[in-house]
């Protein structure tokens, strides 16, 4: 067995988090997409304009720059305006993902000393990449349990599903979560 690098696991972990949020949004319709669970809550779209918008900003030009780009809105991130349509959030979602991967996956074990910036605040590679792990873990909870949520009886669970964890535990392969 070959010994997993951080950066190697970070990637991973950064691919089944999205994998997550992905196989929730597939199971829930353009209506639902944009509804909004109660008065202030957040909808799916929502949180994948917020999401969309934190990675193209945290990760483009991740080692020269400050994270949090001066052309960014976080505030209009937390808004549905008259052009955003499904596709558009996706299509934004898809190249912060894009952005993420570029910037993480050439990195080498020494790089994880490396400083970089965000908001100002001075981390360490490995203290970013961890704040966003977990900043976007977060929010792809919200988004399963919104979607869960809409998709109601018709919902195919993303991890091991419920009674079946005998089941799951005599398969060889596991690793969910």
């Amino acid at each position: 067995m070959t010994k997993e690098t951080y950066i190697q696991l970070a990637v991973r972990e950064f691919h089944r988090t999205k994998a997550l949020a992905d196989g929730a949004i597939a199971q829930i319709t353009q209506k639902q997409f944009f509804a909004a669970p109660s008065e202030g809550d957040n909808s799916v779209a929502i949180i994948v304009k917020h999401v969309g918008g934190n990675l193209l900003s945290r990760w483009t030009n991740f080692l020269t720059s400050d994270g949090e780009k001066p052309e960014r809105n976080r505030d209009v991130e937390f808004e549905i305006t008259a052009g955003d349509t499904q596709q558009s959030l996706i299509a934004q979602w898809e190249s912060g993902w894009a952005a993420l991967f570029s910037a993480i996956e050439p990195l080498s074990g020494a790089d994880l000393e490396r400083m970089v910036t965000i908001r100002g605040e001075s981390l360490t590679v490995l203290q970013a990449i961890n704040r966003q792990l977990t900043h976007y873990s977060y929010h792809v909870g919200q988004i399963v349990y919104v979607a869960k949520h809409y998709a109601g009886g018709s919902w195919r669970t993303l991890s091991v599903a419920k009674g079946k964890s005998a089941e799951f535990n005599a398969k060889p392969t596991k690793y969910i979560g």
